[in-house]
């Protein structure tokens, strides 16, 4: 699949990566990690709209720390709803194929993207240009 490319930014926006379930299906964990990462590296609002499983997300953390740069990157923000603990996450849940994954993820640049509100239906943010 061709990857998107980006109009020139002008510095008077943030741009927003809006990525299919579709798009994320079949790919590797380490793949879909580079893939956020790489748009998150260039100042973006990544949002996945199938989320990550639990074991990616820890892994997408574990990246995160080790690419961490006092003079450069800072991290990242990531939030996810519904949240987890909303699912039958047992496993008796996840053998009888009760655990459910659709869930929206907004991933940003620490230093960018600010939660102002979490429920079980909303995610508000407060997203800054550098």
């Amino acid at each position: 699949m061709p990857e998107a490319t980006a109009p020139t930014d002008d510095g008077n926006g943030v741009q927003i990566d809006l990525i299919s379930g579709e798009r994320m299906d079949g790919l590797a964990s380490m793949e879909k990690i580079r893939i956020i990462l790489d748009g998150v590296h260039d100042g973006n609002i990544v949002i996945l709209e199938e989320g990550l499983s639990p074991e990616e997300e820890s892994r997408l953390i574990e990246v995160t720390m080790a690419e961490i740069d006092p003079d450069g990157f800072n991290g990242i923000e990531i939030e996810t709803y519904p949240q987890n603990d909303a699912r039958d996450t047992s496993l008796l849940g996840r053998i009888m194929g009760q655990e459910d994954t659709a869930k929206l993820t907004v991933i940003g640049p620490a230093n960018q993207i600010e939660t102002l509100h979490k429920d079980e239906t909303l995610i508000s943010a407060l997203v800054s240009r550098k």
